[in-house]
């Protein structure tokens, strides 16, 4: 009895646990990724349920005060019953990939969502141990905090500034990786006014634990005012100060830069892409060679 009520205390927790994250959705692409995650349960279900009713029924009927149940020792085979067996487990996987396929090209993170307003552009850097968010357009940059405006498509591109990390805005969605030398897509959409939790989701270090940041949705007049007021504050990001950045820190408190060097980003991206090409390009003149 007692295991029987951690358990359920354990279930409740989790489920709980769920409601501020991909369980309580803010925008398309999490919401979209929930109903994958319900249409798959559902379909689990259909085979989990039956499965515990047969066995409580066979537990039941096969009794030892059931005088009616036959005991067959020298049963070893029936046909239909591995037919039943085995087609019931496969339709479940065949479904349950069926709708993880269709939702992944669907969901395809560089896919941009259809709307009619313009999308804001955001470059995401990841550094050791913060993330750096550049807004090419308005020209000004902010670390460890995302502001954007509500019901406008969010289209990011991330890059890492040393080793492989995970960007993760579990009640906006899609995860995904960033990683030194190339430069990943991804777009989503806040459709709620709110701040929402950002984390890291791979372990990059000994700052890992603190490596958060915060989303706030705003209405597009305070996102303005945001901008405005950004490039009225704080310094500006060049390369200096960028190499100042680059250095590992933990539990970075959220601040801005009122300026940033152009093409900064690009050369963020390249710094390692020029090496790996040098390297390529001598593989190839070996190749040449040695034919």
């Amino acid at each position: 009895m007692r295991y029987g009520l951690l358990a359920i205390v354990m279930i409740c927790a989790a489920t709980l646990g769920g409601c501020e994250g991909v369980l309580d959705p803010k925008g398309p692409i999490a919401l979209a990724e929930r109903q994958i995650l319900f249409n798959a349960l559902g379909i689990m279900l259909a085979i989990v349920i039956p499965v515990i009713l047969a066995i409580l029924g066979f537990a039941f009927w096969f009794r030892a005060s059931n005088e009616r149940a036959h005991y067959r020792p020298d049963f070893t085979y029936s046909g239909r019953l591995e037919l039943l067996v085995w087609s019931i487990p496969a339709m479940t996987v065949l479904l349950v990939g069926g709708v993880a396929w269709i939702g992944a090209h669907d969901l395809d993170p560089g896919k941009p969502i259809s709307s009619t307003v313009a999308p804001v552009n955001v470059q995401v850097v990841s550094l050791d141990w913060k993330w750096l968010f550049i807004y090419p357009e308005q020209g000004i940059a902010s670390v460890n905090k995302l502001v954007v405006p509500v019901g406008t498509p969010i289209s990011f591109e991330l890059t890492s500034s040393s080793v492989m990390n995970s960007f993760f805005v579990p009640q906006l969605g899609s995860q995904i990786y960033t990683m030194s030398g190339m430069a990943t897509r991804l777009h989503l959409q806040a459709d709620h006014l709110g701040t929402y939790p950002g984390i890291s989701a791979m372990f990059s270090g000994d700052g890992f634990p603190d490596m958060r940041f915060t989303v706030d949705a705003v209405t597009d007049d305070n996102f303005v005012q945001w901008v405005r007021q950004v490039r009225e504050t704080g310094s500006a990001l060049d390369k200096q100060t960028y190499a100042d950045l680059v250095k590992p820190s933990k539990a970075v408190a959220p601040f801005t830069y009122r300026a940033v060097a152009p093409d900064l980003f690009g050369r963020i991206v390249n710094a390692d892409m020029g090496m790996q090409g040098s390297s390529l390009s001598i593989c190839s003149t070996s190749r040449r060679a040695e034919r």
